[in-house]
């Protein structure tokens, strides 16, 4: 087991707490014309994020170690900051996807240190998370009027 590994995958368990709750936020509090639409992609993708929070904390388990487990480390370990609840509809959907780029640097660290230590399952679960948030944060972009090139 790698320490730096561990305490990359930490950094993955308290982002995803912080964004599960930050896209709840955004799910409850969205308005304007694109509500409906919004709303049932936030859903979509805080469920995601429970989903990633509980597959990597349960990796740091099978690695031998201890999962990030209480909101002051996850609020001080998360490469994203929480909602700060006066952000309009397009300002939330932009906010995503500065915290998807911030979530995808950690995650290629995480894939790095996974494989330098012939980790390849680990390797291989970050790179599937990867790959998810990239085809979100095209769609989020392409929603946002954004070119993704």
């Amino acid at each position: 087991m790698s320490a730096e590994l561990i305490k990359e995958l930490n950094t993955q368990v308290s982002t995803w707490s912080v964004m599960y709750t930050k896209l709840h936020n955004y799910h409850w509090y969205v308005k304007g014309k694109q509500f409906f639409t919004l709303h049932a992609k936030f859903e979509e993708l805080y469920d995601e994020a429970t989903q990633h929070m509980d597959d990597i904390a349960e990796r740091v388990l099978t690695l031998g170690g201890k999962p990030t487990a209480t909101m002051t480390q996850h609020l001080s370990e998360s490469v994203v900051k929480e909602a700060d609840g006066s952000e309009k509809a397009e300002q939330m959907v932009a906010a995503i996807v500065a915290d998807f780029d911030a979530i995808m640097k950690s995650l290629k660290t995480g894939m790095k240190l996974a494989g330098d230590a012939g980790d390849f399952m680990t390797e291989d679960l970050l790179n599937a998370i990867y790959q998810g948030i990239e085809k979100h944060q095209w769609m989020l972009n392409a929603f946002l009027g954004e070119d993704n090139n």
